[in-house]
């Protein structure tokens, strides 16, 4: 299988900029994954389309406002930082903007001095390790001066941090949102569990390895990105359960999918696990847990969309995809949503 198998041919006016007024009012295509046939619904039909005994399985990570503004110590030239992965509790991963000349020793500021930090070496692909330094707790500082670290596409400032954030985010540590689950509202999850709908949670945290291209022409060439993430022995249990009772699991997300087909590549019957994921699903990978999916429209050529391609087929997507061009569905991250069952 080749990239340009993937592609297909998107406006830049459908990429969505900004969220809409009310969560679960966004439009929400279903597709048959079997016959392909394509039905037009809004994300709140999800009440009437999900069975008693299904199981939704959400991802509860937390997006960090990541994206820091500040000046280095000895010039007051700006710098931007964005935060990528927690090494200890002074000690992160980050990319550098300008960085190229950012050498171990460089000290930054924040915030008037409420955050400083010095780069203490360069790791891959040029980003830095730098050590912070702080009173109080970090993640309260970074709420106060960071900004939500929004996808390169989205070139709209956002207003309310809180829209590129799920309800039901609990866990700090992604850099980007688990977007299929921006549709849901307190209200909506409840009206679920009230039919009767079970509802379990992982944790995945979303890398920025997400937007990263496939630049391989065979998709099989391409290298994933690794992810942290937690699976729950009492949602291991509900899925078992559901699974042993005939009804289905139904994951929110490519990346709460990433962590159901990780643990279930090595467990029939599934239990807690703990670890890192760079699993790559494309067509021809049979999933083992999850029956359905909801999930955003995604970009062309990505490994999303391969995802989305081995739960429905590649011809099925690609044309629903062509579907949700003609009915000017908005795409992306702050866009509308799909539901393949």
């Amino acid at each position: 299988m080749e990239k340009k198998d993937f592609y297909f041919d998107l406006p830049q006016e459908l990429i969505a900029q900004e969220p809409i007024a009310n969560r679960s009012h966004s439009r929400l295509m279903c597709l048959d994954k079997k016959t392909g046939e394509i039905e037009h619904r809004h994300f709140y039909d999800l009440e009437s389309l999900l069975m008693p005994g299904d199981c939704l399985i959400l991802n509860d990570t937390k997006v960090l406002p990541a994206r820091l503004y500040g000046v280095k110590e000895d010039t007051g030239a700006a710098v931007e930082f964005l935060l990528l992965n927690k090494k200890t509790i002074t000690d992160w991963e980050v990319i550098l903007k300008p960085g190229r000349r950012a050498k171990p020793g460089a000290r930054f500021v924040f915030g008037n001095g409420a955050l400083k930090c010095e780069i203490l070496e360069v790791v891959n692909e040029g980003n830095r390790l730098v050590r912070f330094e702080y009173d109080g707790v970090f993640e309260e500082i970074l709420d106060r001066l960071g900004e939500m670290p929004l996808p390169p596409y989205i070139t709209k400032r956002l207003e309310d941090k809180d829209r590129y954030q799920t309800v039901y985010a609990k866990n700090p540590g992604s850099a980007a949102a688990p977007t299929a689950g921006l549709h849901f509202t307190p209200e909506l999850l409840e009206k679920l569990k009230q039919k009767g709908v079970r509802v379990g949670t992982v944790t995945l945290h979303v890398g920025l390895g997400t937007f990263r291209p496939v630049k391989t022409d065979n998709i099989l060439d391409h290298k994933m990105h690794s992810e942290f993430y937690i699976m729950p022995q009492e949602t291991a249990d509900l899925i078992n359960e559901t699974k042993q009772n005939g009804h289905r699991v139904i994951s929110v997300g490519t990346t709460a999918t990433r962590v159901l087909e990780t643990v279930g590549m090595e467990q029939e019957m599934l239990s807690a696990k703990t670890g890192w994921t760079d699993i790559f699903i494309y067509p021809g990978k049979k999933l083992r847990v999850v029956d359905a999916l909801i999930t955003n429209f995604h970009l062309p050529e990505s490994t999303l969309i391969m995802l989305v391609s081995a739960m429905a087929g590649r011809e099925n997507v690609l044309r629903a995809y062509e579907t949700a061009v003609d009915e000017r569905y908005r795409f992306f991250s702050f866009g509308d949503a799909m539901f393949i069952r």
